[in-house]
């Protein structure tokens, strides 16, 4: 009943397999992809006939984990997957960047990619099997995908490059990185790494290509076996040439040259959309020749710009392919903020702020591997008027989370240990400009609102985003882009580090494949700029504060005893709700007897730690405590201390003579200093007043209490 096609190969020890032909058999291409006990299922559709009017390729990639994969029911109310979660949200992005570059440029059909996770091992993250199971699935549709390709996940542990950690391998490597090429070279790279050299972080990269080989053979062997017969491509329209006329004979290329030397990116963007406007009135009304002027006239501005670089080695602002645009680094700008900078390079500016919180701040992740609570959040904004605009504002998109994420990587290997540094951290960037790698930005910002919250970088971090103009053999890699040469240009290589190695690097490239010896430059030429703007970030702050934020609250951890855990909270949380309404302090406590407390005002905290070590000490013999009466009966008082800790005052202790009634001399919710004297057969304690001076809370010589009996 069905013509099943498999293709199955050895890769880092364990069996991947890519199957086609039983599910899913309705799509143009579908692939289940199974590597270990992870499996995912990959689909691709591309409609008949392009979208009409439209000048862009319509791709869609949709990443998705179901539930079930790890045999759980999902949490809510509706106990069903709902939004894409951040995870997702990634990982779409991480399909998408690589294979987006490999549709024939005349290819205009809606085309949407979906990996579905169906099964997961909890070793094999899906990630990397469904960037391998997307690339299998448009290599047999007959889609016109100039593929395929290949992707691995890279490590490094004890001088060793890992190919496909497994989760538990992964703990003691110092590298995350997924690479993804074709057979040529590399077309995207993604990393998280503690503080590598360049030299480290090239050999990954080569490694992992080269280990993606294999999977790119395998895809190969079963399009030779399974794939559809290719779909026709739309010839580039006769209109092309005749608008390209046109507009050269009107002088629009001339135009456009002198508009591009303006160095403000507004009146820039005025004077390329005048020419623009020019443009359209040399065409006049033929809707075939309009159709087609969006492409022609995106071309003329590459050319423009790219070729400009390449013959004169000057770029659109005047600066050479090395000089990193001015710098401005401000911190503490926000009064109450517990951290805050404001970072500027040239158009770009991020305005970046820390707020420092408790363990009950920490996000709770429900993920396929498991639930775990991150203490580290870094979100990135990027609001509309920071390019000039007025659009919608809502949810942060694909792009503000890929953003963010980025950030979060390049900063998060400088962070000190939550055992030495146990306050959940939120970072926020707002991006106020841009013109030009607001990430960066971002990585830049966060680093001085960090420190200047207090919190104790190993190291301050700086990103800077490169780029890449080549055409054929001639080539200039670009320091610090802009946004123009960001979207004309054929590489975005942003790389993040410190002064001693790289935490972070995110790769795409726009072309087929760039070199070896091009990423060379890039990492040595992104050093000497990383470099640089450490510098200028040092001339607002070196390090962190000796001292969190006045605003934020200080955290006191201690430990009792297990047994105690219950007396902390009491019934139904009683009492440590009691804590924090009195006085005022966060109480978090751990299952191993870790008991963090946190407040602005010390002396709030101060008395909930007093509270809290009450409950949990013992009685000492012959100790004296303050207590408070909290009941009287005929032959004494009970009275309550070290937290709710009871005992009796006998009639007889109460004062050194005969006391007639208990009454008389004490009544519930006095105030009284008690010493031990002992403790009964049922471990009761055995309270005494008259030992004590009720006004000093010293204890009386037998002398003083004569005196005090006689007086």
């Amino acid at each position: 009943m069905f013509n099943v096609y498999r293709k199955e190969i050895d890769w880092g020890g364990r069996p991947l397999v890519l199957e086609t032909g039983k599910i899913a058999r309705q799509a143009d291409g579908a692939v289940l992809a199974t590597y270990g006990g992870t499996v995912v299922l990959c689909t691709a559709v591309g409609a008949k006939s392009p979208r009409p009017g439209i000048d862009f390729f319509p791709l869609t990639v949709n990443y998705q984990e179901k539930t079930f994969a790890a045999g759980k029911i999902p949490g809510g109310f509706f106990k069903r997957e709902g939004r894409p979660s951040e995870k997702e949200t990634l990982v779409s992005r991480l399909i998408d960047r690589p294979i987006r570059p490999l549709f024939h440029k005349n290819y205009r059909n809606e085309t949407q990619v979906v990996c579905t996770v169906l099964s997961h091992d909890l070793e094999n993250d899906p990630d990397v099997v469904a960037m391998v199971g997307a690339s299998a699935a448009l290599t047999i549709s007959g889609i016109p995908f100039l593929g395929p390709i290949g992707a691995a996940r890279v490590g490094y542990a004890d001088g060793q490059y890992l190919l496909n950690p497994t989760a538990d391998e992964m703990k003691g490597s110092d590298l995350d990185l997924i690479v993804a090429g074709t057979e040529e070279g590399v077309l995207m790279v993604e990393s998280e790494a503690g503080e590598l050299t360049e030299e480290i972080m090239l050999g990954a990269v080569t490694f992992g290509h080269k280990a993606a080989q294999e999977v790119i053979d395998a895809i190969i062997d079963l399009a030779e076996m399974a794939a559809k017969d290719p779909r026709d491509i739309a010839e580039t329209p006769a209109e092309v040439a005749t608008v390209e006329k046109k507009l050269a004979d009107a002088g629009i290329g001339d135009a456009l040259r002198e508009a591009y030397k303006t160095v403000v990116k507004q009146d820039r963007y005025a004077a390329v959309d005048a020419v623009k406007a020019k443009a359209r009135e040399v065409l006049g009304d033929e809707e075939a020749e309009l159709a087609v002027f969006g492409g022609v006239f995106k071309a003329m501005e590459s050319d423009i710009v790219r070729g400009s670089i390449l013959d004169t080695g000057l770029r659109i602002d005047g600066r050479d392919t090395s000089t990193v645009r001015p710098i401005v680094a401000e911190v503490g700008v926000l009064d109450r903020a517990h951290g805050s900078a404001l970072f500027t390079r040239g158009e770009t500016q991020a305005l970046v702020v820390t707020t420092l919180g408790t363990g009950q701040d920490e996000q709770i992740i429900d993920a396929l591997a498991g639930e775990y609570r991150e203490h580290f959040m870094l979100h990135y904004n990027f609001p509309p008027y920071s390019v000039g605009e007025a659009g919608r504002m809502g949810s942060p998109g694909r792009r503000e989370i890929g953003h963010g994420k980025l950030a979060w990587r390049a900063v998060h290997p400088l962070l000190p240990a939550k055992e030495a540094f146990p306050y959940t951290i939120r970072v926020v960037s707002e991006i106020t400009e841009s013109n030009g790698s607001s990430s960066m930005a971002s990585v830049c910002g966060s680093s001085l609102a960090l420190m200047d919250a207090g919190v104790p970088l190993t190291r301050p971090v700086a990103g800077i985003a490169m780029g890449l103009i080549k055409e054929g053999d001639r080539y200039a890699v670009l320091s610090d882009i802009l946004g123009d040469e960001d979207h004309l240009g054929d590489m975005d290589f942003k790389v993040a580090g410190t002064e001693k190695g790289i935490t972070s690097l995110q790769m795409d490239i726009k072309i087929t494949s760039i070199t070896e010896e091009i990423m060379k430059i890039a990492l040595g030429q992104a050093r000497d700029g990383r470099l640089h703007i450490l510098d200028e970030m040092a001339k607002a702050l070196t390090a962190a504060r000796g001292e969190v934020n006045q605003n934020a609250p200080r955290i006191t951890t201690f430990t009792v005893p297990k047994d105690k855990i219950r007396e902390v909270i009491g019934s139904g949380g009683k009492v440590i709700r009691e804590i924090t309404e009195t006085t005022g302090a966060k109480v978090d406590i751990e299952d191993d007897g870790t008991i963090k407390v946190a407040a602005v005002d010390q002396k709030a905290a101060q008395a909930a730690i007093d509270w809290i070590k009450g409950i949990v000490a013992e009685p000492e013999m012959g100790k004296i405590y303050n207590g408070k009466v909290v009941k009287v009966v005929d032959f004494g008082a009970f009275v309550n201390f070290l937290g709710a800790k009871d005992g009796l005052v006998h009639i007889s202790e109460m004062k050194p003579y005969r006391v007639k009634q208990v009454s008389d001399v004490v009544k519930q919710g006095d105030e009284v200093k008690v010493k031990v004297i002992g403790f009964d057969d049922r471990g009761k304690v055995k309270l005494s007043m008259k030992t004590v001076n009720q006004e000093t809370g010293e204890e009386m010589t037998e002398e003083q209490q004569r005196e005090a009996a006689e007086s």
